[in-house]
């Protein structure tokens, strides 16, 4: 039998029980994983771990009040005191006139298939020499001083959901990953980067050597820093940093937020909010997308939403509860995990590339900021004020020139999105993507 089959079968057992115990409706959610992961300094190997993983959660309501009770123990027994437990939570627990399950006619009923699965589990021996490759890499380039080690790693987990409403579904991922930290300088004149490359099947993952050889480079790149005059200038994000952006979108268009008020674009829905020709997207069907998922974790059907479209927002990010607060219908966005309620989560990412390059882009500014790192953070999603540490570059006449640190970028992210430029380099390595970000008129202070 297939495995989701047994874990459907369970949920759906568990449900029985606690409906028969009291509750009005329930869902349960079983996520497994397998992992292994391996870590190495300077050619000798610190870690060679292998985990497993198995987590059951049971949401049950009585009435307007729920309960989340989570285990790690499947055996009968143990259930029965889950249900036990989770009825007696419910019962005490205040009313909550919002929560509840999706009704029978919201419910996902078929979904595609995103080939999320590496059927080929790596040896532990291929991790090994993943690592020793992106760090031998890494150590050979030249002003490279030490290592701050490199790691890979592989996993998969299973995800099976069922509901008392008839949902029922299952789905399965995997990932790959290699990274390296190295030093290049000495005493107070040290300084550190890194690189990384993450896929879901081990085939898609970047050669670690050439991983390896991106680290070293960017790290004696950065030898040398000074702090740059306090000016208003151009400021570029690298693609490093630039989805940082999104996280910040998503946090104000979050359905909770939203519902409190406590967002600096709650009253923009429907307005142009970027320039126009911007559009950023979230895909849960992104085939091998590294946060795909076939729906989202209320059993509601998922898709692909333009979450800006020429500039202008379009839709919040909600959540069953959160679109019963304002009124309006889930957008399929609901995360969960076995010990927490739904909330409203994106899945994969991006801003879609502009049409110019990312020579043309820095070739326009005489003077200004090109940022590789961000250190710390002061963001108020109420306001949308804007303060961030940063390294990166000085720019001179359209050039990367020597680097800078210890300084902060500082603005508001309501006029940020409005003068913000894409360049055409979009490439998709984790789960939230952008391409390098020309924002015009923000504040650098350094010296």
């Amino acid at each position: 039998m297939d495995p989701s089959e047994n874990a459907i079968d369970l949920l759906n057992d568990l449900i029985v029980r606690a409906r028969g115990s009291g509750a009005d409706q329930a869902d349960a959610l079983m996520v497994e994983g397998v992992s292994i992961g391996h870590a190495r300094r300077l050619g000798a190997i610190e870690k060679l771990e292998r985990s497993e993983s198995y987590d059951l959660g049971l949401r049950v309501l009585v009435g307007k009040r729920q309960a989340i009770v989570s285990s790690n123990d499947k055996s009968r027994a143990a259930l029965d005191e889950l249900v036990e437990r989770a009825i007696a939570m419910a019962q005490i627990v205040p009313e909550d006139e919002f929560c509840g399950l999706a009704d029978p006619d919201e419910i996902a009923r078929d979904w595609p298939a995103l080939d999320m699965l590496d059927p080929v589990e790596p040896s532990a021996d291929t991790l090994i020499e993943r690592a020793r490759v992106a760090e031998d890499a890494a150590r050979a380039v030249p002003g490279v001083t030490n290592s701050d080690g490199s790691q890979a790693g592989w996993g998969t987990h299973r995800v099976a959901l069922a509901a008392s409403n008839g949902f029922a579904g299952a789905y399965a991922g995997s990932y790959h990953s290699v990274s390296v930290v190295v030093l290049a300088g000495s005493g107070t004149d040290m300084e550190r980067d890194y690189d990384w490359s993450t896929a879901v099947h081990g085939a898609e993952l970047e050669d670690p050597a050439v991983v390896g050889r991106r680290a070293g480079e960017r790290t004696v790149r950065r030898i040398g820093a000074r702090k740059a005059a306090t000016q208003k200038v151009p400021v570029v994000f690298d693609p490093r940093v630039s989805s940082s952006l999104l996280g910040h979108l998503v946090g104000a268009i979050s359905g909770p937020s939203i519902a409190r008020k406590t967002s600096f674009l709650r009253d923009r829905l429907g307005q142009q909010v970027f320039p126009a020709g911007i559009r950023i997207i979230d895909d849960p069907h992104r085939p091998r997308g590294l946060r795909s998922k076939p729906f989202d974790g209320e059993g509601i059907a998922n898709r692909r939403h333009a979450i800006v479209d020429d500039g202008v927002l379009t839709t919040w990010l909600l959540d069953l509860r959160s679109a019963r607060q304002l009124g309006l219908r889930s957008t399929g966005h609901a995360a969960r995990g076995t010990s927490s309620p739904p909330g409203p989560s994106p899945t994969n990412l991006y801003l879609e590339p502009g049409p110019t390059s990312r020579a043309d882009l820095l070739g326009a500014i005489p003077n200004g900021l090109y940022v590789t790192e961000f250190l710390g953070s002061s963001v108020n999603g109420v306001t949308g004020d804007y303060s961030r540490g940063a390294s990166g570059f000085w720019i001179a006449d359209g050039e990367l020139t020597y680097p800078v640190s210890e300084i902060t970028i500082a603005g508001n992210l309501n006029d940020m999105f409005r003068n913000l430029t894409a360049a055409d380099d979009l490439e998709f390595r984790a789960g939230t993507n952008a391409p390098t970000l020309r924002i015009d008129g923000l504040t650098v202070a350094g010296a």
